[in-house]
């Protein structure tokens, strides 16, 4: 594969990597990493690894390490060197920066400083899996990573689990079947997932099918390898439609009024307020109290 050394105006070029296949890199991002005055990166070894096997050489070039943790502290340096007029290459470890990986600081601030911002763009795992899952990809949510804590997951999917739109998650392959449990909890075991793992490169998954479909497909397997996660939107239903006294006797049996509602909402794309005038009608008790 081939580059060209040319010259780059000054500004902050964000460079968007492969996730698994080292061919899945762009013309243009191999002529910015060829071309540009100063490398940085969420992990040096990954780009300096990348750069060998395209034969782009540093040229006395140091790449200068970016990421969560020194942000704070690396994030000035690279401001003074676009101050400088330098041109600034920042690539993730795989992906596009900026999706669930850094950078968003290091762009806004940038753009607040009125340097140029520019993308050389590519790969990203989201992309990918919309692309081979065979789920709904007119309109899609990007989630990003669950957080880890019991209270604050159910919280989260809950939030999501109404919305008329494919919904994309980034998992560990530790977590996967405890999300999928989860998942099944609040949106029903009939919601259709599709698991996308280890994405370009040898070993390439996707499992899909309704919740506890895959979670019987999975249990008991040793998982590896990243993992995009996507769920389908709900199916369209009124009040009408199911048998809500039913589903709020049975939610209601573990839930408070307002987790009972949210749950129910979120499996049957209902309105929140539909349900809960339901649950106002029954005479709830804690209904009210719940609303203020």
């Amino acid at each position: 594969m081939t580059y060209q050394i040319k010259p780059l105006t000054a500004g902050l070029y964000f460079v968007a990597t492969p996730i698994g296949n080292a061919r899945d890199i762009t013309l243009r991002a191999l002529d910015v990493l060829a071309s540009a005055d100063v490398l940085a990166a969420e992990d040096t070894r990954t780009l300096r690894k990348l750069m060998e096997i395209h034969g782009i050489p540093l040229e006395g070039r140091h790449i200068i390490a970016y990421h969560d943790q020194n942000g704070a502290k690396a994030r000035p340096r690279l401001l003074g060197l676009l101050a400088a007029g330098k041109s600034v290459a920042y690539a993730s470890e795989a992906g596009t920066p900026l999706v669930a990986d850094p950078g968003f600081v290091l762009s806004r601030e940038a753009l607040a400083a009125g340097y140029a911002v520019t993308s050389a763009p590519g790969p990203s795992a989201m992309i990918a899996a919309l692309t081979i899952a065979g789920l709904p990809s007119d309109r899609f949510l990007f989630a990003g990573f669950p957080p880890a804590s019991k209270g604050a997951r159910r919280t989260f999917f809950t939030e999501w689990g109404g919305i008329q739109a494919t919904l994309g998650f980034y998992e560990s392959p530790k977590r996967i079947y405890r999300t999928l449990s989860e998942l099944c909890d609040i949106y029903g075991p009939n919601r259709v997932v599709a698991v996308c793992r280890e994405l370009t490169k040898r070993f390439e998954e996707v499992i899909s099918g309704p919740l506890s479909e895959v979670m019987e497909a999975l249990e008991g397997r040793t998982i590896k390898g990243e993992i995009v996660l996507l769920v389908d939107r709900p199916s369209k239903l009124s009040s009408e439609d199911i048998d809500l006294d039913a589903e709020l006797d049975k939610a209601l049996a573990t839930l408070s009024v307002k987790d009972a509602v949210a749950q129910i909402a979120a499996e049957f794309g209902l309105k929140k307020r539909e349900v809960y005038q339901r649950a106002l009608e029954r005479g709830q008790k804690d209904a009210r109290d719940e609303d203020e």
